[in-house]
């Protein structure tokens, strides 16, 4: 059945289904030194010239921070029954450890209670990229001593929210923060090579696996998850050099995480310089990397082409830029690819100790005007719709997934990019505060009436 194009109801989903939004502490709150917060790395690393867009920095973004009401208010209008948010760790503890900032833990509460109030579920990230500064001239992901520092995080956030929060997320893309802050050096902290990424990533792994033992040890009942960045790869050709070449960067983008969680290991076998993280582990890692969530996030947008590099070093892999594949392209230069999802979905559904999955952010960034109080955005109604239908074939199919989160409530800070990209239902004017619901925004408050 081709399931692009048809027309969705939500009761094709079944009444179980979790829908909802998703967004970020950091690309939404702004009041970055407000009532004792303390700076992340973020709030530094956008301070440092030339990193950031435009010079754009997310002192105020949308102001999350005084508009929460307001925000979940649309939430409740677009009929959105479940929010998706995240804690910003400098901001209840602003030296990252030890001295609890009372303003910034009341803060979460009022939102939590807010949402309650609203009918609204609060789903809590407790590490969504905005890691204390404090923290990251100690070493950051690359001291091994992050993982107590993050247990004690994760055990002051379930103490103050575990009674009313039910649904939470240790981290927030691993492979994305370590590897765009830690080897790369685009995102925060901006720091580049081996010797950050390495180190980051294992400790990033026994990070998750220690936070998740936490929440179900002090919230038994509660629904414990974490997320993954998701990319459909396929290669250039079917060449052995690029399907070989594919394999490699589907290890790295996909399988580099999810795998030592699930009791697999690194993929050392497919990217060879993964070996290397032996000198990072200690007796007993190998049971301490492994948990039992109780659900998958998947985070997909967009699919990539993998073709051979011979100078690429370690992977020996590229990307083929889709703007010169002559395919629809976002305002961020992915490809508008809907059956990613579907493929991804089954992709992950092959991993026998995956229980459940949600698909917590699928969203797409175009370039949005604001004409006559309106924001038509066809093409983001188009793509959320396409995706929707690719999650539906692959449920169709026996696949596991269990909700749909799209990203994102308000266009806000995206990262290295600025302000730039639009990825919101709801079109923010930064200057005023405004808020305007785009058409997207008002289908899926229709799709979700029902």
């Amino acid at each position: 059945m081709d399931y692009e194009g048809q027309e969705l109801h939500k009761d094709q989903f079944g009444e179980d289904f979790k829908w909802g939004i998703s967004t970020a502490a950091f690309q939404t709150e702004g009041s970055c030194a407000a009532d004792g917060k303390g700076p992340s790395v973020w709030d530094v690393f956008s301070a440092r010239k030339g990193k950031i867009r435009n010079g754009h920095h997310a002192n105020t973004a949308c102001d999350f921070y005084n508009c929460y009401q307001k925000d979940i208010a649309l939430i409740r209008r677009l009929n959105i029954p479940n929010f998706r948010f995240s804690v910003s760790w400098p901001r209840v503890l602003p030296s990252g450890v030890k001295t609890v900032n009372q303003k910034g833990i009341d803060f979460y509460n009022k939102v939590i209670d807010h949402c309650l109030e609203n009918d609204i579920e609060p789903w809590l990230t407790l590490y969504h990229w905005d890691l204390p500064q404090a923290l990251e001239l100690k070493g950051g992901w690359t001291n091994r001593d992050i993982v107590s520092w993050f247990a004690d995080y994760t055990e002051l956030c379930a103490r103050n929210y575990g009674d009313r929060v039910k649904h939470w997320m240790v981290l927030n893309e691993p492979m994305v923060f370590t590897g765009a802050g830690y080897f790369l050096g685009l995102h925060a902290p901006g720091r580049a090579g081996l010797s950050n990424f390495l180190p980051a990533i294992h400790h990033a792994v026994l990070s998750m696996g220690e936070g998740g033992r936490i929440l179900k040890k002090l919230i038994p009942d509660a629904e414990v998850g974490t997320t993954f960045s998701c990319s459909y790869i396929e290669p250039f050709s079917q060449k052995p050099k690029d399907i070989a070449a594919a394999t490699r960067a589907d290890a790295l983008l996909n399988r580099l995480f999810i795998e030592p969680v699930l009791g697999m290991g690194y993929p050392v076998s497919d990217v060879p310089v993964l070996k290397s993280l032996h000198k990072y582990h200690r007796p007993g890692d190998e049971e301490k990397m492994k948990f039992d969530f109780d659900f998958i996030g998947l985070q997909n947008y967009t699919r990539e082409i993998v073709k051979y590099s011979l100078f690429t070093p370690y992977l020996h892999a590229r990307l083929v830029k889709a703007e010169k594949r002559n395919v629809p392209l976002t305002s961020m230069r992915w490809e508008v690819y809907p059956p990613a999802m579907y493929h991804i979905l089954k992709k992950f559904n092959d991993y026998p100790g995956i229980k459940k999955i949600y698909i917590t952010e699928n969203g797409a960034a175009f370039p949005d005007q604001l004409q006559d109080g309106k924001v038509e955005d066809s093409e983001r109604l188009k793509y959320l719709q396409d995706h929707i239908a690719q999650v539906l074939k692959a449920k169709s199919e026996g696949c596991k997934v269990d909700g749909y989160f799209i990203w994102t409530l308000t266009d806000n800070f995206e990262w290295a990019e600025g302000y730039d990209p639009r990825f919101g239902i709801i079109y923010v004017d930064f200057s005023t505060q405004k808020r305007v619901i785009k058409s997207s925004g008002k289908w899926y408050a229709r799709f979700l009436a029902g």
